[in-house]
């Protein structure tokens, strides 16, 4: 079935609770739109990443961690 204008539902969004049609919205407004979706995208992105090297600073610290005991078990061992 080939879209119609007339089936083709009309692009909104919601600011401030209230939806706006976009094709209402003036040109400025469209771009300061668009500046906001593309923020929170990189927001998204860079909260991701962050996630990644919490874990692996996470990871680094307890391997840091194991090899000062397994230093400490070796000494201990050649104490003996």
């Amino acid at each position: 079935m080939e879209e119609t204008p007339e089936t083709k539902k009309e692009q909104t969004v919601l600011i401030n609770g209230e939806e706006h049609k976009v094709s209402d919205l003036s040109q400025e407004q469209v771009y300061m739109l668009n500046q906001i979706l593309d923020l929170e995208n990189k927001i998204k992105q860079v909260t991701f990443n962050l996630d990644q090297l919490n874990a692996s600073r996470g990871s680094f610290l307890s391997q840091l961690n194991a090899s000062f005991e397994n230093k400490e078990e070796q000494e201990a061992v050649n104490e003996d």
